[in-house]
């Protein structure tokens, strides 16, 4: 008779740490912190952890406010991993303008912060100075914040992802900036006060001037009647390297019209798109100088790379429906062209719409190209 001998094994301690980090990663920073009393080698993991989020969640429980600061003083400190890849402050109305500008400040001592988040809620929060110190960054999401960058200021020589959402930012500011970040290819301009905004000389034309390599842009309603004013020529000088864009349109005003199409044409690689009208509706109908239909045999529109194209909030004017003909007849190896209606579209004009397409074939220049027209999902 064999005698067998139980090995007692710690699996959990047995873990490599780039699983352990993984692990603490996935879960709210508060419960990472308390995996320390769980072995002796998890005592200290949390340390290295590439991903530190600290946000209102923290707030309660046996984490006041009050304390929230000192924490996070505390993690930086004592944090000793080789970089941090995240840092995200998220404290939604809980006034911290003063703590914000010490912890900013704590991080531009380090060199090893790729990606920074920092929402302040509603409140402007002006970013201080230190920030503007931290060039290790490589990816930036600001929201509700006060973006204006000191005199001396040259710009984050490593960056490449950028997102202002409801930003305060003047023109001359933003076309000083973008320049002196070379390496930028996904940018993100959301929601913006417009009156804020004043008079400025700013346009597509010289935006893409200053981000040659820009592979993503996603752009909201304010940012895209900004930067059209004056619209755009027919096609810009030199080819964009845009794979995806997300734009709010308006297929009534001129100018983004005019900046659609010019984007369309000098992105040759184009392979998503997304675009999310407005005011189509709601504007008094006006004889527009640019006939789509008129667009189909203009051979400098094309888009040979086109995989998908999504357009939420389709109201079922005229020019829509043109619209969405002339991208499909130009996208060879198109996949999906999805249409997803607007909240004041009856049931009624849906069936229409339906019946239109099945009465009258749009032209697809790829035959495997499926059109999908769906109404808005219920917001839960």
């Amino acid at each position: 008779m064999m005698k067998t001998q139980c090995i007692s094994s710690d699996r959990i301690s047995s873990l490599p740490q780039n699983i352990i980090e993984t692990i603490l990663t996935l879960m709210p920073i508060r419960d990472a912190l308390r995996t320390s009393i769980l072995s002796k080698k998890w005592r200290y993991s949390w340390m290295t952890m590439p991903k530190l989020v600290f946000d209102h969640h923290l707030v309660g429980g046996s984490l006041l406010k009050s304390k929230l600061v000192s924490a996070i003083f505390h993690v930086l400190y004592i944090h000793s991993g080789p970089t941090i890849l995240k840092f995200e402050l998220d404290f939604y109305k809980l006034g911290m303008i003063t703590e914000f500008d010490q912890i900013i400040l704590g991080l531009s001592r380090r060199s090893n912060v790729k990606d920074l988040i920092i929402d302040t809620s509603n409140s402007f929060y002006k970013l201080t100075t230190s920030f503007f110190l931290m060039q290790g960054l490589e990816s930036i999401s600001l929201k509700n914040c006060n973006f204006e960058p000191p005199v001396n200021f040259n710009g984050f020589s490593k960056l490449r992802n950028m997102c202002f959402e409801n930003v305060r930012v003047h023109a001359e500011v933003l076309q000083n900036f973008l320049p002196n970040c070379p390496l930028l290819e996904d940018i993100r301009l959301l929601d913006y006060e417009e009156e804020y905004v004043e008079e400025n000389s700013f346009n597509f034309v010289k935006f893409f001037q200053c981000v040659p390599l820009l592979h993503t842009l996603a752009i909201s309603e304010n940012y895209m009647k900004f930067l059209s004013s004056g619209g755009m020529p027919s096609k810009l000088s030199t080819s964009l390297h845009l794979t995806y864009v997300c734009l709010d349109v308006c297929l009534r005003e001129q100018d983004v019209i005019s900046s659609v199409l010019c984007i369309i044409r000098s992105s040759p690689n184009l392979e998503r798109i997304f675009f999310q009208m407005y005011d189509n509706e709601k504007l008094p109908i006006q004889e527009s100088s640019i006939k789509f239909d008129d667009l189909q045999d203009d051979l400098s529109l094309t888009l040979d790379h086109l995989k998908s194209i999504d357009i939420v909030s389709f109201s079922n004017i005229a020019c829509e429906m043109v619209f969405v003909k002339l991208i499909m007849g130009k996208s060879p190896i198109l996949k999906i062209a999805r249409v997803e209606l607007s909240d004041n579209v009856s049931f009624d004009e849906e069936l229409k719409i339906l019946r239109e397409m099945i009465r009258v074939q749009i032209p697809r220049a790829s035959p495997s190209a499926q059109l999908i027209i769906e109404r808005p999902k219920k917001k839960l």
